[in-house]
């Protein structure tokens, strides 16, 4: 594959701190990497960097010529009062006017992405929607190296699941920051990690993020090992040099300069493995053994427009995980709602096991006064915080959460989503609890962060609720799953994949139910008349009519000329499934009548 951008020893400072420095990598046509890394540890500079957007302190970027680069940075902004149409509109004009081809490919994309109304004014979009638009947007200057920084952002689970497809089907390279270990897993084939514990502050490895892991783990197996023999050896050297030695031979000078650089050697070392921090997550059980902590029996919601649940029913024990799958505002809030007493239920009722203790952590950050220094949030009554019987400093306590004792003074205003995150679950980890109602809890943490809490979660021994579009923390951590469908109504899952084939429109098999009943009812009951006879001779020409029908429809919508009006396409795409549904429902009557003669001929 052609090389389209090279970098060599990229470096870059904000004041004293370094972010990374000496960063060597090349990109391939067809490269798809994925860039990982703690808060904090310069992802999004350094994809800045590599799109050209800001300049390195240090280094060498080069993208070669005739290759275009397109970088979306983690939040879009747009002009307000233009629509939707207008702004494509206008990327269309300024970059493919003079290409039919890519004209054609652009109008097909936005025709897949359903956008709700083109007319739309863009600041009276979803945040979800502004990022597909922004994606959109992005796609439409046909890069041949796309720079993605957190494109999950603001995407609810259908979005991430339309995100995964595309780049699935990408014609070109790219390099994403994410968190979403399942989306690198996909569609990842190169993990970089950006960190201090490794040696040059990166680690790359070929393959996916599952393979990275395992890759990752080896080496920082190897380089602890590294140190305790480093030590040992030291210990020796020490001893000798204690001793006093003079360099009077060159064998004596040559030891206590070899003891000097294994000193510096093990210091690196050290400082490497020191530097793999994690947060210390571990959420306290009041070890009640209690068997039904949480009975939900008939449970209903009902909105003027639809019904997000009815006669919903289960039962919370101690050591289950029960998963909330669904997009945004489907019912999986206001069920915990209803759960811990906060929401009553229009129909149905919870029923708790006596003096249950639940702790509800809520997806809006609102509860935290930004104006309150870091200190008196983790701490607000001391300097010290109880935890599982013992008092804990408050810098001891900021430790188990990532946070710096110089940070304690700073207004909570001034942190990050993430670093507002793990305030939040600090506050519950100081509460022993029953159940945890876990509202995206995944919201702005990092990976190692969600490593955390999915060991913290797995090793819990109360009850559990987690409503998250994190889906490598779902499948693993969940012991079974509700499933919320846009349309309304609540169903239990397998898993995200079962969620996300039941919550597709299937206008096909709604119209079809009609022709199920028919091949249900008793066989006994028909007879093969003359008009059952005259329809089987007539239906298989029917049927082929429709289909040349469904093909014709079919290459009118990837026309280009079609793809590129937007009314004309929206008309064809329409009329297409309508031949399709046909299609089907002909074929359903087809086996219908062939069955009926079959049962004649027997009987005859």
């Amino acid at each position: 594959m052609s090389l389209i951008a090279q970098y060599r020893g990229l470096g870059k400072s904000y004041g004293a701190r370094t972010l990374f420095s000496d960063i060597s990598m090349n990109i391939h046509e067809g490269d798809r990497i994925g860039l990982i890394g703690v808060n904090g540890a310069g992802k999004s500079t350094l994809l800045k960097v590599f799109a050209e957007v800001i300049s390195p302190d240090a280094g060498e970027v080069s993208i070669k010529k005739g290759f275009r680069a397109v970088y979306l940075p983690q939040e879009s902004h747009f002009e307000e009062g233009k629509t939707v149409s207008a702004l494509i509109d206008e990327t269309l004009d300024a970059f493919c006017a003079e290409d039919t081809e890519a004209y054609g490919k652009a109008w097909h994309l936005i025709g897949q992405v359903e956008f709700p109304d083109l007319s739309a004014p863009v600041e009276t979009l979803s945040g979800g929607w502004k990022k597909r638009l922004a994606v959109v947007l992005a796609l439409i200057k046909m890069p041949d190296l796309l720079f993605l920084d957190e494109p999950t952002n603001h995407l609810d689970l259908s979005g991430i699941l339309w995100l995964e497809a595309l780049l699935k089907r990408a014609d070109f390279a790219y390099v994403m920051i994410t968190h979403d270990r399942a989306l690198l897993s996909n569609v990842t084939g190169i993990t970089v990690e950006l960190g201090e514990q490794y040696p040059g502050g990166y680690l790359k490895i070929e393959g996916n993020y599952t393979e990275f892991l395992r890759r990752r783990d080896e080496l920082l197996s190897s380089q602890a090992k590294q140190e305790s023999a480093l030590a040992s050896v030291m210990r020796r050297e020490k001893e000798w040099l204690a001793r006093s030695p003079k360099a009077r031979t060159t064998k004596a000078q040559f030891r206590i300069d070899n003891a000097k650089r294994m000193e510096e050697e093990l210091a690196d070392v050290r400082t490497r493995n020191r530097s793999n921090r994690e947060m210390d997550l571990d959420f306290t059980s009041t070890q009640r053994k209690t068997r039904q902590l949480v009975v939900a029996k008939g449970l209903a919601r009902h909105l003027e427009d639809r019904t997000l649940f009815e006669e919903l029913s289960f039962v919370l024990s101690p050591g289950t995980c029960l998963g909330l799958v669904g997009n945004n505002g489907t019912g999986k809030s206001t069920l915990m709602r209803q759960l811990c007493g906060k929401e009553a239920p229009d129909k149905g009722l919870v029923r708790e096991a006596e003096g249950l203790r639940i702790v509800h952590f809520e997806q809006e950050r609102d509860s935290l006064d930004l104006e309150m220094p870091l200190r008196k949030a983790l701490s607000p009554d001391s300097d010290s915080v109880i935890y599982r019987g013992r008092p804990l400093h408050v810098v001891t306590w900021a430790k188990k959460f990532l946070f710096t004792p110089d940070q304690l003074d700073l207004p909570l205003g001034r942190l990050s989503g993430g670093e507002k995150a793990r305030v939040l679950l600090a506050r519950l980890m100081r509460q022993p609890a029953d159940v945890l109602l876990l509202d995206e809890p995944t919201n702005d943490l990092d990976i190692p962060s969600l490593e955390m809490l999915e060991e913290s979660l797995r090793e819990f021994q109360g009850a559990v609720v987690l409503a998250s579009h994190d889906r490598y923390l779902m499948e693993t951590v969940t012991s079974s799953m509700l499933g919320f469908l846009d349309t309304g109504g609540v169903f239990a899952c397998s898993g995200v994949e079962q969620w996300g084939r039941e919550n597709r429109p299937k206008p096909v098999q709604k119209k079809a139910a009609p022709e199920k009943k028919v091949r249900q009812e008793p066989k006994a009951k028909k007879k093969f008349t003359y008009k059952h006879k005259y329809e089987l001779e007539q239906i298989e020409e029917k049927i082929g009519e429709v289909e040349a029908l469904a093909a014709d429809l079919e290459a009118r919508v990837n026309d280009p000329a079609i793809a590129s009006d937007p009314a004309a396409l929206q008309e064809a795409c329409g009329a297409l499934g309508e031949a399709q549904k046909e299609v089907e429902s002909l074929y359903s009557r087809w086996e219908v009548l062939e069955e009926l003669k079959a049962e004649a001929e027997a009987g005859a």
